[in-house]
Protein backbone atom coordinates (compact mmCIF):
# COMPACT_ATOMS: atom_id res chain seq x y z
CA UNK A 1 0.00 0.00 0.00
CA UNK A 2 1.03 3.39 -0.63
CA UNK A 3 0.05 6.79 0.25
CA UNK A 4 -0.42 8.51 -2.86
CA UNK A 5 -3.45 9.71 -4.36
CA UNK A 6 -4.95 8.86 -7.68
CA UNK A 7 -5.07 12.03 -9.74
CA UNK A 8 -8.13 10.39 -11.64
CA UNK A 9 -10.61 9.89 -8.66
CA UNK A 10 -8.57 10.92 -5.55
CA UNK A 11 -8.84 7.78 -3.97
CA UNK A 12 -5.76 6.77 -1.11
CA UNK A 13 -5.29 3.58 -2.16
CA UNK A 14 -2.91 2.43 -4.54
CA UNK A 15 -0.39 -0.31 -5.36
CA UNK A 16 3.53 -0.31 -7.08
CA UNK A 17 2.81 -1.04 -10.62
CA UNK A 18 6.08 -0.78 -11.74
CA UNK A 19 9.12 1.57 -12.80
CA UNK A 20 8.63 4.19 -16.17
CA UNK A 21 11.21 6.78 -17.01
CA UNK A 22 13.33 6.01 -13.40
CA UNK A 23 9.82 7.17 -11.73
CA UNK A 24 7.64 4.50 -9.89
CA UNK A 25 4.48 3.35 -11.17
CA UNK A 26 1.48 3.42 -9.23
CA UNK A 27 -1.94 1.70 -10.20
CA UNK A 28 -5.12 2.83 -8.07
CA UNK A 29 -7.13 0.18 -6.36
CA UNK A 30 -10.26 1.81 -7.04
CA UNK A 31 -10.31 2.89 -10.65
CA UNK A 32 -7.41 1.26 -11.65
CA UNK A 33 -5.86 4.17 -13.13
CA UNK A 34 -2.15 3.53 -13.47
CA UNK A 35 0.00 7.20 -12.96
CA UNK A 36 3.54 8.45 -11.23
CA UNK A 37 3.99 10.60 -8.48
CA UNK A 38 5.58 14.02 -9.69
CA UNK A 39 8.62 14.84 -8.24
CA UNK A 40 9.10 17.48 -6.07
CA UNK A 41 12.01 19.87 -7.49
CA UNK A 42 13.79 22.67 -4.82
CA UNK A 43 11.51 25.75 -5.51
CA UNK A 44 13.11 29.12 -4.87
CA UNK A 45 10.55 31.62 -3.53
CA UNK A 46 9.25 34.17 -5.49
CA UNK A 47 11.10 36.91 -3.66
CA UNK A 48 14.48 35.66 -4.75
CA UNK A 49 13.36 35.47 -8.32
CA UNK A 50 12.05 39.16 -8.57
CA UNK A 51 14.86 40.69 -6.43
CA UNK A 52 17.39 38.75 -9.12
CA UNK A 53 15.53 39.88 -11.97
CA UNK A 54 15.22 43.40 -10.63
CA UNK A 55 19.18 43.25 -9.90
CA UNK A 56 20.19 42.17 -13.40
CA UNK A 57 17.83 45.01 -14.97
CA UNK A 58 20.04 47.24 -12.60
CA UNK A 59 23.48 46.09 -14.18
CA UNK A 60 24.37 43.92 -12.10
CA UNK A 61 25.63 40.80 -13.60
CA UNK A 62 24.73 37.14 -12.93
CA UNK A 63 27.58 36.00 -10.60
CA UNK A 64 27.49 39.27 -8.93
CA UNK A 65 23.66 38.24 -7.88
CA UNK A 66 25.21 35.04 -7.39
CA UNK A 67 27.32 36.41 -4.55
CA UNK A 68 24.19 38.51 -3.45
CA UNK A 69 21.07 36.47 -3.05
CA UNK A 70 23.32 33.17 -3.11
CA UNK A 71 21.55 31.53 -6.06
CA UNK A 72 23.37 30.27 -8.69
CA UNK A 73 24.03 32.48 -11.82
CA UNK A 74 22.35 29.51 -13.74
CA UNK A 75 19.07 29.75 -12.11
CA UNK A 76 19.47 33.80 -12.52
CA UNK A 77 20.13 33.26 -16.19
CA UNK A 78 17.43 30.83 -16.49
CA UNK A 79 14.96 32.86 -14.94
CA UNK A 80 15.76 36.12 -17.53
CA UNK A 81 15.47 33.75 -20.00
CA UNK A 82 11.94 32.56 -19.13
CA UNK A 83 10.77 36.28 -18.10
CA UNK A 84 12.26 38.05 -21.34
CA UNK A 85 13.81 40.16 -19.10
CA UNK A 86 16.30 42.95 -21.12
CA UNK A 87 18.40 45.16 -19.55
CA UNK A 88 18.21 49.33 -20.95
CA UNK A 89 21.11 49.70 -24.20
CA UNK A 90 21.95 53.25 -22.29
CA UNK A 91 25.80 53.20 -22.33
CA UNK A 92 25.90 56.21 -20.65
CA UNK A 93 25.76 55.07 -16.55
CA UNK A 94 27.31 52.89 -15.18
CA UNK A 95 26.30 50.96 -11.89
CA UNK A 96 27.84 50.46 -8.74
CA UNK A 97 26.19 49.11 -5.55
CA UNK A 98 26.92 49.00 -1.50
CA UNK A 99 25.26 46.63 1.20
CA UNK A 100 24.65 48.84 3.59
CA UNK A 101 22.84 48.45 7.24
CA UNK A 102 19.99 50.82 7.79
CA UNK A 103 22.37 53.54 10.03
CA UNK A 104 24.79 53.45 7.42
CA UNK A 105 22.03 53.91 4.83
CA UNK A 106 21.03 56.61 6.64
CA UNK A 107 24.13 58.46 7.38
CA UNK A 108 24.83 58.01 3.67
CA UNK A 109 21.72 60.44 3.01
CA UNK A 110 22.63 63.01 5.63
CA UNK A 111 25.49 63.64 3.64
CA UNK A 112 23.89 66.50 0.68
CA UNK A 113 27.19 65.60 -2.02
CA UNK A 114 26.15 62.00 -2.10
CA UNK A 115 22.72 63.30 -3.27
CA UNK A 116 24.10 65.12 -6.31
CA UNK A 117 24.98 64.02 -9.97
CA UNK A 118 23.62 60.26 -9.91
CA UNK A 119 20.65 58.35 -10.12
CA UNK A 120 20.41 56.05 -6.68
CA UNK A 121 17.96 52.80 -6.22
CA UNK A 122 17.45 51.29 -3.14
CA UNK A 123 16.14 47.58 -2.30
CA UNK A 124 15.86 45.64 0.52
CA UNK A 125 18.37 42.37 0.96
CA UNK A 126 17.09 40.51 3.70
CA UNK A 127 18.28 42.62 7.03
CA UNK A 128 20.41 44.90 5.24
CA UNK A 129 20.21 47.22 2.09
CA UNK A 130 21.48 47.08 -1.17
CA UNK A 131 21.89 50.86 -2.69
CA UNK A 132 22.39 51.01 -6.92
CA UNK A 133 23.91 54.35 -8.20
CA UNK A 134 24.34 55.52 -11.49
CA UNK A 135 27.01 57.61 -12.56
CA UNK A 136 28.03 59.13 -15.71
CA UNK A 137 31.11 57.80 -17.26
CA UNK A 138 34.03 60.16 -16.77
CA UNK A 139 36.12 61.15 -20.23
Amino acid sequence: MNNSVCPKCKHSKSVKSGVVNQRQRYRCKACGYHFTVTKLGKKIDDYYVTKALQLYVEGVSYREIERLLGISHVSVMNWVRQHKVKRPSNTNYHPTYKILTHSELMDFYQQKENLKGAGMMVTELGDKYMMIKWERFRE
